[in-house]
């Protein structure tokens, strides 16, 4: 399992666990509802810190494969750069 599919599971499953608890708590309409809107703002405020997380880390992941890519490719070049040289 990814981490992304982690976090969105765990995010949309913290969310949907306080909305049952605060639909099932005792108190007014109108209390019930800020208590939705502010559990709503907490979690997007979540899930919008982990995806710029997820983010920080594919591009750090993504550099640092392009660079072990290039220095693959120098050395091949090395390689048959000798090669040559051997044959003439």
């Amino acid at each position: 399992m990814s981490v992304g599919k982690f976090l969105v599971g765990f995010v949309v499953g913290g969310v949907v666990g306080s909305v049952i608890g605060v639909l099932l708590a005792p108190q007014s309409g109108e209390e019930t509802r800020e208590q939705i809107a502010k559990t709503t703002k907490d979690a997007l405020n979540k899930a919008s810190y982990a995806v710029k997380e997820i983010q920080e880390k594919t591009d750090d992941m993504v550099s640092e494969v392009q660079k072990k890519g290039e220095e693959i490719i120098d050395r091949i070049q090395g390689l048959i750069n000798k090669q040559k040289e051997a044959q003439n």
